[in-house]
This record gives C-alpha cells, structure tokens and sequence, in this order.
C-alpha cells in the first residue's frame, strides 16, 4: 500500500497549472506521487506534460470536472494509494497544507479539507449542514461563515469542494468514484454527502491554507453573467438532481427544484425588455435543465 498522491485536473490554464504543481512539489509532507487529468487542453498544457518526468499524466477528452475527478480518483486508487488529495488547476497550496490536514485525521473523519483564500481573503463556500427538510428555506440556509472557524482547528462539514479535499482511501472503497455524469457543478457536494450518508465525518482544517485564483475581478456583472452563462444549464440540472436525490421530504424534492426553475425564469423575464443578458432561448435551456435534474437525465451536454 502506498501513502499520498495529489489529483489535479486541469484545462486549458497551463500557467495556472505550472503554479499548482510546484507548490504540490513544494509540500513539507512529500507526495509520493503527482497524477494530473488534461481534460483536452488546447493552450499547450499538453506539450508541457509530456515535459515533466515526475508527473502521471492522463490526456483525455473534456469530460467536465465530474469526469477528470472520476478518473483521476480511479487511477490513484487503482494504484493503491491510501490518501488522495483533489484539487483544479487554479490552486495553489501553502507549502504546510498537506502536512496541516494529516494532523487532524482520525478514525471516523474520511475528507479533510483545507481553507480556501483568494487575496489572503477567506474564501468560504463550504456547508455545515444541507437543508434537506425545509423547501421553504434555501439548500445552503446553514452555510459556513468566517466567524463558525474562529479560534478552532478543525470544523465539521457537509458540502465540500473538489479544491483541496484529501480522501481517505476507505471512503472511496465504500461508496465509490464520484458522478462522472454531473460533468460540471454539484459533483463535490453529491460526493462529500454520500461519505456523510456512509457515516464519515468531514473536516475542514482552519490552519490549512488553499490559495484560490480570482477570476474576473476586472469586469462588470454584464461581463460576468455572459462568461459564465453557458455552466447556468449544469447549475439548474444539478441543484435540481440533487435535492430530487436527497430531500428527506416530498416537499423539498418537488417545490424546491420547480422554485429553482422560477428564480431562473424570472431572470429573463426581469432582462429581456431591458438588455440582453438574457433571451427566449434561454428560458428553454432553462426548463430543459430543470426537467433534466427531475427525470435523472444527466447525460445530456449543454
């Protein structure tokens, strides 16, 4: 049985991708090994690659980030290592983070994730716990905030990110890869929940320091919405998908995901007179993503 391999997936961000290996190779706690997943990378990510000799380099087409974690995940446990560390392409951890979590492991926590910065600003996305009972309420009413962490090694959690979590090899022996077919969205939350459903616990490590790119800090909202616009289908899908999976009550796995289609809908009603962040086009994928989640059809691209 071997100890500790990273998986970083990455696509089209080579110089990002430059920076998160080197602080990989950095870590006071050695990697016995370093597997990245080029999901078809175009910018020369590839060439460079094929240039490092100590990575484990997988080249596949672009399956979303669902798809490169699955198979990253795969191939280091095929391998038989006992800790696998996740993380895209536009991280880069503190030399001391690897070291960080491992101090907090114990028998019944399976994830340990590290604290997430962006411009030495904590950057929390995290979930103590999802309402899975109240539709009235959103699904992240019990989100993680700066003031949960303070003066505390170590917090539990719920919804996680693929930015940092390292897995405990017998968390993927019990309940498997993570839904390759999510392809973007929603796939770290689907994962972390079903480790919690299993009965292990996760932590999030405060002294364990994930530094996280800041994009698009330079345009406007308009700027903003039209970049990111296409992933609102994968959005829309797997919120719906998932509350239909898991709500523990009729309520919150049917008025849940239709509020969701509404919040999306009156969008474009809101924006279409006016601008054109929005059009009819888009109020079609958005009903098709929501019938999509309903049905658990999720092998549909956008």
């Amino acid at each position: 049985m071997k100890d500790i391999t990273a998986v970083v997936v990455t696509y089209n961000r080579k110089e990002l991708l430059i920076r998160c290996i080197n602080s990989l190779r950095k870590q006071t706690v050695r990697l016995d090994d370093i597997i990245v997943v080029n999901n078809g990378s175009t910018d020369g990510t590839k060439e460079w690659l094929v240039s490092q000799t100590d990575l484990d380099v997988i080249h596949q087409e672009n399956v979303g980030g669902s798809g490169g974690f699955y198979r990253g995940i795969q191939h280091a446990y095929e391998k038989g290592y006992d800790w696998i560390w996740c993380m895209d392409d536009d991280v880069y951890p503190e030399s001391d983070c690897l070291k960080l979590l491992l101090e907090q492991n114990d028998k019944k926590t399976g994830i340990l994730c590290p604290i997430r910065r962006q411009e030495n600003e904590t950057f929390l996305t995290e979930v103590k716990m999802f309402n899975l009972t109240n539709p009235f309420k959103s699904l992240h009413t019990h989100a993680l905030r700066l003031e949960d962490t303070k003066d505390k090694d170590a917090v539990s959690i719920e919804g996680i990110s693929f930015e940092g979590p390292l897995i405990k090899r017998e968390v993927i022996k019990q309940i498997g890869l993570p839904n390759k077919e999510l392809f973007l969205l929603y796939d770290d939350s689907d994962y972390g929940y079903r480790a919690i459903l299993a009965g292990w616990r996760i932590k999030l490590v405060t002294k364990a320091i994930l530094n996280k790119e800041m994009f698009f800090q330079d345009d406007n909202r308009v700027t903003r919405v039209q970049k990111s616009k296409w992933k609102l289908y994968y959005h829309i899908r797997n919120t719906v998908y998932f509350n239909r999976k898991y709500g523990k009550n009729a309520f919150v796995r049917t008025l849940r995901p239709f509020a969701v289609l509404m919040e999306y809908e009156g969008y474009v009603l809101k924006n279409l007179p006016f601008n054109n962040k929005y059009n009819i086009s888009d109020a079609k994928t958005f009903f098709r993503a929501y019938l999509d989640g309903m049905k658990g059809r999720l092998d549909r691209r956008q």
